[in-house]
């Protein structure tokens, strides 16, 4: 289900369309969608100062763009709503344009160069990259804590009963790399069953249909297939590994480097919406808020909250450091690039620690109002 774009031995592999269950593959390299990027806006006030009546001088007004952030539909994405909804970057004094999308066509607009940041997995900022569009991590928005899930039939109770069975999942996309992890816990391996590569919107008929025992698919996918399969039941989910898949702001090199005051000014205004969402009396708000935002019900969107962990500025503070488990991005970029290289994804390995840069975050968390130590860089 990869495509090649047929010049360097690239192959992209997402997880596409990410909370909305559409799974589209694309080639960087290939034609790319027509920017939806609007004009910067410009500054309407003009001088009326003459020399005959001298007038106050007014200050001048900032001509910079805005910073132009490509999002889609995952909760620790949509989150970004909270800060617009409250005007916090306007209060920050930065002017941000968040564009919304589909979750391949932000990453195509953001290797066209068409927008600044993307929301996407830390997993693929390395695909982007390596079909040449680079970015760095500027903050973790979350990692999922439930949402992405092995899904069994009736009758299949753990991971050991797996044995001899067929099981559904998009080859060479992250839930692939999240089963073949699962697989490892209970002492088995790609070898002790039958992988069936099946898109992951397809995922919940294909279990319905019995042409598979089990599936691997993310929200909305995986809980559809618990509604409308009887028995079925979710026997591995990312809260059995929690950092095998982190979601980031990548923001592209150049602009990080000339615009990173306005950056810090954002970054700041994230820690701001994950302050208020852990407040439990803005449950109500904040659910309103993200649940308008891709046309569901609060009470609806509250399930797709609980498996999400959202990262604050302590969470990002100690998920930022070097280690040698997932609780660091660093281990689980690398073993994710491991894992494209494995299945061809793509050809060279792209040191993930170069995508990881946290200088910026150790600025932030060194002001006086910062109470989490700043992390370790990895080298």
């Amino acid at each position: 289900m990869a495509q090649s774009d047929g010049s360097d031995g690239v192959v992209w592999s997402v997880r596409s369309l990410r909370g909305v269950g559409l799974s589209v593959l694309f080639s960087l390299c290939g034609a790319l969608l027509p920017s939806c990027k609007a004009d910067a806006p410009k500054p309407t006030g003009e001088s009326t100062a003459t020399a005959a009546k001298p007038v106050a001088v007014e200050p001048t007004a900032d001509t910079s763009p805005a910073l132009t952030i490509a999002y889609s539909d995952w909760p620790g994405w949509v989150a970004w709503d909270i800060g617009l909804k409250k005007g916090w970057f306007d209060a920050a004094g930065v002017k941000v344009d968040f564009k919304w999308f589909e979750y391949v066509p932000s990453m195509e607009a953001f290797s066209a160069g068409k927008v600044d940041a993307v929301a996407m997995t830390n997993g693929d900022q390395l695909v982007t990259g390596a079909s040449g569009a680079p970015s760095v991590a500027l903050l973790l928005n979350d990692f999922s804590n439930g949402n992405d899930m092995i899904v069994a039939k009736a009758g299949i109770e753990k991971l050991e009963q797996l044995k001899g069975k067929k099981i559904g999942v998009e080859v060479g996309f992250v839930s692939h790399l999240l089963l073949l992890n699962a697989l490892k816990q209970a002492k088995l391996s790609d070898k002790d069953i039958e992988i069936v590569n099946v898109p992951t919107d397809q995922t919940p008929q294909a279990l319905k249909s019995g042409s598979v025992d089990a599936i691997v698919a993310w929200q909305p996918n995986s809980g559809q297939a618990l509604r409308e399969v009887a028995g079925s039941k979710a026997i591995f989910t990312s809260s059995d590994l929690p950092g095998i898949i982190y979601d980031v702001l990548a923001v592209n090199p150049k602009s990080l480097a000339e615009r990173q005051p306005d950056w810090e000014k954002v970054a700041g205004v994230w820690f701001k919406i994950v302050d208020y969402i852990q407040d439990e009396k803005n449950t109500s708000d904040v659910l309103s808020i993200m649940s308008a935002r891709v046309g569901l019900s609060p009470e609806q969107y509250a399930g797709l909250m609980k498996g999400t962990f959202f990262l604050d500025a302590e969470g990002n503070a100690k998920h930022y450091r070097a280690g040698d488990t997932l609780e660091s991005v660093y281990f689980s970029s690398k073993m994710v690039d491991g894992f494209n290289l494995e299945h061809g994804v793509y050809k060279v390995s792209q040191k993930p620690e170069s995508y990881l840069n946290a200088d910026l975050l150790t600025k932030l968390l060194a002001k006086p109002s910062a109470a989490p130590a700043a992390p370790a860089v990895a080298k």
